[in-house]
């Protein structure tokens, strides 16, 4: 009876045993899966942080290389500029140099001739006049006066439409700057050493006289003016 009892309270306790070493690996194998998964998060981390330095990197070296790309931009974009003004200033130049020559040459032409529209003028002048009441300084290029008839010429080394497109602006002013013309027949012209056909065309159409260069001297276009 004794030994069935001691039997029995030592196999008891071989089943806490047992059951203390199956929970104690099931504690350890458990530990060591949170350790695993510990360095798998690590791990992910890490490479989630790397991954951003490159991303930081890459954008760092982006931005550089868009900032010297606009430096770059900006010095060539001045330079063009500067290539620009320096052509504008020659092209000015050659412009004025132009301008004078045909102002020049149409202006000793008609002061020599003075005969125009089958009218005898008794001035040629060029006049640059500041208005009083408006304190504009206007200037016309050449203006031919007698005592009944004044003629506006406007005078162009090469004219374009845009510039016949002018005159008749040019000429309602005339009458307000000189009163002392005001009721003068008015007749207005455009000089050029080059004309094309849709200028001449232009200057027809608005009731303009055409003055141009052939050879040593001018003609004049005036058929299509009211006289």
């Amino acid at each position: 009876m004794n030994n069935n009892h001691e039997n029995s309270r030592l196999s008891a306790i071989e089943a806490i045993l047992e059951r203390s070493a199956i929970e104690a690996e099931r504690r350890s194998i458990e530990a060591e899966r949170r350790s695993i998964e510990a360095e798998r998060r690590n791990a992910e981390a890490e490479r989630r942080n790397a991954e951003a330095e490159r991303r930081n990197a890459e954008a760092e070296r982006r931005s550089a290389e868009a900032e010297k790309t606009m430096e770059n931009l900006k010095a060539s974009i001045e330079e063009t500029e500067q290539q620009i003004k320096r052509v504008s200033q020659q092209m000015g130049g050659m412009a004025n140099s132009n301008g004078d020559v045909a102002q020049e040459y149409f202006f000793n032409a008609l002061y020599n001739r003075k005969t125009l529209f089958g009218q005898e003028f008794d001035e040629v002048k060029t006049e640059k006049r500041k208005i009083k009441k408006t304190g504009v300084e206007v200037q016309y290029d050449i203006l031919l006066i007698n005592g009944k008839s004044v003629c506006i010429v406007e005078v162009k080394y090469k004219a374009d439409t845009d510039d016949v497109r002018m005159i008749p602006a040019i000429s309602k002013k005339f009458r307000q700057n000189y009163p002392e013309h005001a009721n003068k027949k008015l007749y207005l012209a455009m000089a050029s050493l080059t004309f094309d056909e849709y200028v001449e065309n232009e200057c027809k159409k608005l009731g303009i006289a055409i003055i141009k260069q052939v050879g040593d001297t001018i003609e004049i276009y005036d058929e299509h003016l009211e006289q």
